[in-house]
């Protein structure tokens, strides 16, 4: 007990100090030596982690944890597809590279008439489903469902630290929509996490949260869930359990989050390259070329501008997603691969 003595002095201090988010990587390092003794002490901190996600589902409450939304809801049925065009749209034309095009103060660029695109980093939002494959298409469809706040601020926060790299961040993200509480993540991705929201931001992670389901419940929740769902739902229990473990790779729990195989047939009334219409009146189209990378579309008329001065187009406030429900929701973010900015813009934008 001489551990639990050391620990709330050493917190108390640590929490009266004004900038709380320095501080914040410290305490973790505390309560990671004091999981450790712990662990010692009362026989794994797995089996403990484990007995929280067996009490949540005692006392006849299953049908209450799985009546729980997801994360991240966003489907295909969210994707407003009046206005769209034919992949056939903007043939022939030449885009001007998106990133050259002026920052807006809240992040994402300022747009102006004309014909952009940008290759840029891009994450999966859906955990057990398949990556993009030949074929699929994929439109505009907004960020849904409990953590859509804390997504969108952890894929902004990052343009800003180019200091944590992709993986860290899709780690993050991994563990955040398969419902991880952020008590139960592992030291590196609390770290992430740390790095890229305030104090106050972290506190989002909480909410909706799930501890670890044994196998004994996963079996039995199983059986209640559509087939098209249990692999969802057994992927997001095994990536939780990675994300608790504080020893996973990338490669381990992208093995959970990607599922191997062949991806069902492409829907042929969605297909690759079709055009979305954007709420705010400009046309937007996305080409993955994997869950990490994906080149973004835009075009801009010209009347467009003159009724609707201003318009922003910001990666993070949508998803890319494909009409194949077999594969996975894209997060956008304004972060470009391998930009060129030695190149000049030949459009004339007045913003």
């Amino acid at each position: 007990m001489k551990h639990k003595k050391l620990l709330l002095p050493a917190l108390t201090y640590l929490l009266s100090l004004k900038n709380f988010k320095k501080h914040l990587i410290i305490c973790l390092g505390i309560c990671l030596f004091c999981c450790t003794a712990v662990q010692a002490q009362f026989g794994g901190f797995g089996k403990a982690i484990l007995d929280k996600g067996t009490d949540m589902v005692s006392g006849g409450s299953l049908n209450k944890l799985l009546k729980q939304p997801q994360a991240i809801t966003t489907s295909f049925n969210d994707v407003n597809k009046t206005g769209s065009k034919p992949p056939s749209f903007m043939e022939g034309q030449v885009a001007e590279p998106l990133y050259l095009l002026p920052k807006a103060p809240g992040g994402g660029f300022k747009l102006c008439a004309g014909f952009y695109e940008m290759t840029s980093k891009s994450y999966c939002l859906h955990a057990g489903t398949r990556g993009p494959s030949t074929g699929d298409g994929y439109m505009l469809a907004p960020v849904l469902g409990p953590k859509r706040d804390v997504v969108i601020l952890i894929l902004k926060h990052a343009e800003t630290h180019p200091e944590v790299d992709q993986h860290s961040i899709q780690i993050l993200l991994w563990s955040i929509i398969a419902r991880t509480r952020f008590v139960d993540m592992g030291a590196d991705i609390k770290l992430t996490a740390t790095r890229l929201l305030s104090a106050n931001e972290l506190l989002m992670l909480e909410g909706g949260a799930l501890g670890v389901l044994p196998a004994s419940v996963m079996d039995k929740a199983k059986n209640q869930l559509p087939p098209a769902v249990q692999s969802v739902f057994e992927a997001e229990n095994n990536i939780r359990r990675l994300a608790a473990s504080g020893n996973s790779s990338y490669e381990e729990m992208e093995k959970y989050a990607m599922l191997a195989g062949l991806a069902p047939a492409p829907d042929p009334a969605v297909p690759s390259g079709i055009w979305s219409l954007h709420p705010d009146g400009y046309y937007i189209r996305f080409y993955p070329h994997s869950y990490s990378k994906t080149t973004v579309q835009i075009y801009v008329p010209k009347e467009l501008i003159s009724t609707r001065p201003g318009l922003v187009y910001d990666g993070p406030n949508g998803i890319a997603c494909p009409a194949n429900v077999g594969s996975q929701r894209l997060a956008q973010t304004n972060e470009p691969l391998n930009p060129d900015y030695n190149q000049k813009l030949k459009t004339i934008c007045n913003q």
